[in-house]
């Protein structure tokens, strides 16, 4: 595949699926080396919520499912459960178009795959979740587990973990279709 097109289909695709929030939007930024999660609108800062918890692994770019890594980029609220295990779970629409873009590239993702993702997010549905890439990535809560252990390290398969009360403040903010960039 010729990386000129692709690069072109990821910027493309990032223009009409992650463009600039409004200046009314509520949003999310996740700072993985900072720790924190940023509620905004627009440019404004809402709220602060620190030692927040990411992957095991780190976050950047996913290689498999399992890999306990954090996925880098800019997602959308996919689903919204409250009676997840964890408290509440804020699903994203991962794998992202560019995620798909990049997986495709290096091998990691079927043309197949790669082809129900983008559809999915061009109807803007949540994409495929048995990806080889993961899925069910999103915020969340606790639930029964221990907060000095949430404390103290990263801990999750990927996911954004907050505390109980951290993840029931977001209730306020977030909705199916809040961008959320991770960083």
């Amino acid at each position: 595949m010729n990386r000129t097109w692709l690069f072109g289909l990821l910027l493309l695709s990032y223009v009409l699926f992650y463009g600039p929030v409004r200046a009314d939007e509520v949003w999310l930024i996740i700072d993985t080396k900072k720790s924190t999660l940023e509620v905004k609108r627009g440019h404004d800062t809402l709220m602060t919520m620190n030692n927040i918890a990411i992957g095991r692994n780190g976050a950047g770019f996913k290689q498999h499912m399992g890999d306990d890594v954090t996925p880098i980029g800019t997602y959308r609220i996919g689903w919204v459960n409250k009676k997840s295990p964890f408290h509440r779970f804020y699903g994203f629409d991962y794998p992202s178009v560019e995620n798909a873009n990049e997986a495709l590239l290096s091998g990691l993702l079927s043309k197949e795959k790669h082809t129900a993702i983008i559809n999915a997010h061009k109807k803007q549905q949540v994409p495929p979740q048995d990806t080889n890439i993961g899925g069910n990535i999103g915020i969340h809560g606790l639930g029964s587990a221990d907060k000095s252990i949430h404390q103290s390290i990263n801990w999750t398969h990927g996911c954004i973990a907050l505390t109980n009360e951290q993840v029931e403040t977001l209730d306020r903010w977030i909705k199916k279709g809040t961008q959320v960039k991770i960083k």
